[in-house]
């Protein structure tokens, strides 16, 4: 399965491409790709308007197992937001006066794939 990993980044890649192209059809700005530290990965980091967004791309082929959507569970969300936070805190962004929120980009099927934007996933409260 080892000779499988490099296939499989060059796709989550060529999905982060076009999750990020379809974001910037719709007025999203592109500001970084994989961003990885010690807390776990961001996807995709752009701006609307004066807000950051952190972005997670999921691919599933089928729905057999769930949708593509769903595989962001709790625990990833949680990844993804001490991420985020780390990402805010490193470019000197002060979180008490920063505008941000966390969306999920759902890629399903092939000829053509399907692709829906969930905006502000995690909430907390």
């Amino acid at each position: 399965m080892v000779l499988n990993q490099p296939n499989k980044r060059l796709k989550g890649q060529a999905y982060e491409a076009m999750a990020e192209q379809f974001l910037c059809r719709h007025g999203l700005l592109p500001c970084t790709r994989n961003f990885q530290c010690r807390s776990g990965e961001i996807d995709l980091i752009m701006r609307d308007k004066t807000c950051w967004v952190f972005i997670e791309v999921k691919f599933r082929k089928n729905n057999h197992y769930g949708s593509a959507a769903e595989a962001v569970n709790w625990r990833k969300q949680q990844r993804l937001k001490r991420a985020a936070l780390f990402w805010l805190q490193k470019n000197g962004h002060a979180i008490e006066h920063t505008e941000f929120r966390f969306d999920v980009v759902s890629i399903e099927g092939a000829q053509p794939p399907k692709i829906e934007w969930f905006t502000n996933t995690l909430v907390e409260g």
